[in-house]
């Protein structure tokens, strides 16, 4: 691809950069109104956008959600020790890095060539304490030490598809090993109507996990279009009014149910095992339009 394009200002008029990755079509798209930002879309599916000048900045709504959780873990400024199951552009690193320095993370990203690619044209802050393993999800964290993690994020996606060893308590299990006690593990989650694979992780985190909490936007919620949604769970009492607030303040509301009527949302649903796992339903075309 030549001399990588994010070490100087983008000119005007300057293309994607497109590559082919392990997971299908890469292209890092300039964003019009910032000078060094880029949208990464797979295969047509937007999946995460980088601003170099401003990695605190958050662009796509999942993101800004999962944002609020990193916000919300600890007192503001506090480093801590995360795990990134899924590392797209590593957005979510960046602005970990920004907000809260000296912390350490993990991230675990299966697609070696995106990683390459990512790093050759949206390259890390080397002082930043961020090492990137290219290996499967759950193998990747099988290796975090038990009890390292202050929150685990798993955003993972296979053909906009999350994968269905990702979606089980046995899965879980490994999260919660590898979670201090008091630690939170988010997940970006994606459902259409009728809501089935959003109902059955709610079920299945509710089985490992004392307090849950879902963020998203209220048609999703309402099973009216496909859409993300982000599940936080944890042992101890979640911020809730808090990360109410900061959803409902976002430029696109999100709603948080919890408690009896995130029990009540999930309308008896049961946990997934690995046995019974199957990714999540495949998105329908209209979704990125």
């Amino acid at each position: 691809m030549g001399k990588s394009r994010s070490g100087r200002r983008r000119q005007a008029g300057e293309q994607a950069v497109v590559e082919h990755v392990d997971g299908g079509r890469a292209e890092l798209i300039p964003d019009r109104e910032r000078s060094r930002a880029w949208t990464l879309v797979i295969d047509g599916a937007p999946q995460s956008h980088v601003d170099l000048d401003d990695p605190a900045y958050l662009s796509f709504e999942y993101q800004r959600r999962l944002g609020h959780v990193i916000d919300l873990t600890a007192p503001p400024g506090r480093p801590l020790h995360v795990v990134h199951l899924g590392g797209g552009a590593l957005t979510l690193a960046r602005y970990v890095a920004a907000t809260r320095p000296r912390s350490t993370q993990q991230v675990v990203e299966r697609d070696a060539a995106l990683v390459r690619l990512v790093r050759r044209e949206l390259p890390l802050d080397p002082n930043a304490r961020i090492r990137v393993r290219s290996a499967d999800a759950r193998e990747g964290l099988a290796k975090v030490p038990d009890g390292w993690a202050d929150l685990v994020i798993t955003d993972v996606f296979s053909g906009a598809r999350t994968p269905a060893h990702l979606t089980s308590t046995e899965f879980l299990d490994d999260v919660r090993r590898a979670l201090k006690p008091g630690g939170v593990h988010a997940a970006n989650l994606a459902d259409g109507p009728p809501l089935t694979h959003l109902r059955g992780q709610i079920a299945t985190a509710a089985a490992r996990f004392a307090e849950l909490a879902l963020v998203a936007d209220p048609t999703v919620l309402r099973g009216k279009r496909f859409g993300n949604a982000v599940l936080v769970a944890g042992d101890h009492p979640l911020p809730v009014a808090e990360l109410t607030r900061r959803a409902a303040s976002d430029p696109h509301p999100g709603r948080v149910e919890h408690g009896r009527a995130l029990t009540d949302f999930a309308g008896g649903a049961r946990p997934v095992t690995d046995l019974a796992a199957v990714a999540s339903p495949a998105p329908p075309p209209s979704a990125f339009r």
